[in-house]
């Protein structure tokens, strides 16, 4: 595959990566009240933690195989990043509120960040493993 695919390709999985934090935090307040959802006793039903927790990660490993660097690897991760917060300080019109103020935007935000987070560490491992010598390991002098 070409550079230019490749670029292209990583381009297509921030563009995902941000739809993905859009939606996920429009859905988050979505609750087991009878309107959106059956009548469950009015039970917060944050089911897009769930999605941030598998797709961040899936995000980055796909991002890895279209190139080596660490930086490629971890571009979905800090798009989704910057479009949870951007959402969550800059919300147009000024009204309403995006984030909750309460434990799901907490979980949202952990949920994709740190699984994400432990993708980049090892597509970081793997490029310390794939070069031996270029990393020292601690202790050796």
């Amino acid at each position: 595959m070409s550079a230019g695919a490749r670029g292209l390709l990583l381009l297509l999985l921030c563009v995902e990566a941000a739809a993905l934090a859009v939606l996920e935090t429009f859905f988050l307040p979505l609750r087991l009240d009878g309107v959106i959802l059956p009548r469950l006793g009015d039970i917060p039903f944050p089911v897009t933690i769930v999605v941030a927790v598998v797709t961040t990660p899936l995000l980055v490993q796909w991002a890895a195989g279209l190139s080596g660097r660490v930086s490629a690897a971890a571009a979905p991760l800090v798009v989704w990043f910057f479009t949870i917060f951007t959402l969550g300080f800059l919300e147009p019109g000024g009204q309403g509120q995006f984030l909750l103020g309460d434990w799901r935007t907490l979980l949202l935000i952990a949920g994709g960040a740190l699984p994400g987070a432990v993708a980049v560490g090892a597509v970081m491992a793997r490029n310390a493993a794939n070069r031996p010598g270029l990393y020292e390991t601690a202790g050796i002098q």
